[in-house]
């Protein structure tokens, strides 16, 4: 039987500046991500974005808009089922300076993007393709 603490909602920021795009790496594990986190109970997801990013980087957006949503049901340390809500962020400037300390933060250049670890890989996938047709996307991935 799962507990409700394997199921978690979140919001990811697609950020970018000058072709580049803005990814956080764990510390302590080394995989990339993208910028966001957990969505606490009766928050609107743009209030969750929003607070996100002031707290990971010291800013708060501009304007954000809806992309897509991604289904990830993953194993890390036990077998975890998360459905992030993705959404392009507009900010008047970004520094990758990180206000949190188990979290660090890089821009890529597509590139790079293509050849590092950034998870989840279904969302990674899924960003590679709106950046060339902007269009918005699901997608799934499932840990078997």
């Amino acid at each position: 039987m799962t507990s409700k603490k394997d199921f978690e909602v979140c919001v990811r920021g697609i950020l970018t500046s000058r072709g580049k795009i803005l990814v956080a790496r764990n510390k302590a594990k080394g995989y990339y991500f993208f910028p966001g986190g957990h969505v606490e109970f009766g928050e609107k997801l743009k209030e969750t974005l929003s607070r996100e990013l002031k707290e990971e980087l010291g800013i708060r957006p501009k304007d954000s808009k809806f992309i897509g949503v991604v289904d990830n049901v993953f194993k890390d340390e036990g077998l975890h089922h998360e459905v992030d809500f993705v959404f392009e962020v507009k900010t008047g400037g970004i520094r990758a300076e990180s206000k949190e300390n188990h979290i660090d933060f890089k821009f890529f250049t597509p590139s790079e993007f293509s050849k590092a670890s950034v998870y989840p890989l279904a969302l990674k996938k899924a960003i590679v393709k709106w950046m060339k047709d902007g269009k918005v996307f699901q997608v799934s991935q499932y840990y078997k």
